[in-house]
C-alpha cells in the first residue's frame, strides 16, 4: 500500500514523498518513492476546502513550490536513504543473530 513518508507545506502548497512498492513479473516486490504537490483551495460559495492537481502555476507560488520540492528533495537525498540503510542493516543483523 502506497504510504506517505514526508510532507511540506507552506501556505495552501502541499508536497509530499510516497513510500510505494511494485510486484514484478518475475514476482519480486520492489519499492521506489514518488513525490506529489498539490494547491488547497476553497470556493467563495462553499466553505469546504478542496485541492486540486497542479496545472497552472501563478508566478506567486514559484517560491513556494521551490522550497517545498528543496525540502523533499533534501529528505529523499539524505534521510530517505539513511533510513533504508539503517532498515537493510537491521534486516541484516536479525538474520545473523537467527543463525546463531
Amino acid at each position: 500500500m502506497t504510504q506517505p513518508i514526508k510532507k511540506c507545506r507552506i501556505s495552501n502548497w502541499e508536497g509530499v514523498v510516497w513510500d510505494n512498492k511494485k510486484k514484478l513479473s518475475n514476482g519480486v516486490e520492489v519499492g521506489y518513492k514518488t513525490v506529489t504537490v498539490s494547491r488547497g483551495y476553497k470556493k467563495k460559495d462553499e466553505d469546504i476546502w478542496r485541492s486540486e492537481v497542479i496545472n497552472n502555476i501563478r508566478l506567486n507560488d514559484i517560491p513556494k513550490l521551490k522550497t517545498i520540492l528543496d525540502k523533499l528533495q533534501e529528505f529523499l537525498y539524505f534521510e530517505a536513504r539513511e533510513q533504508e540503510r539503517l532498515r537493510n542493516n537491521d534486516g541484516r543483523n536479525k538474520k545473523r543473530e537467527d543463525f546463531r
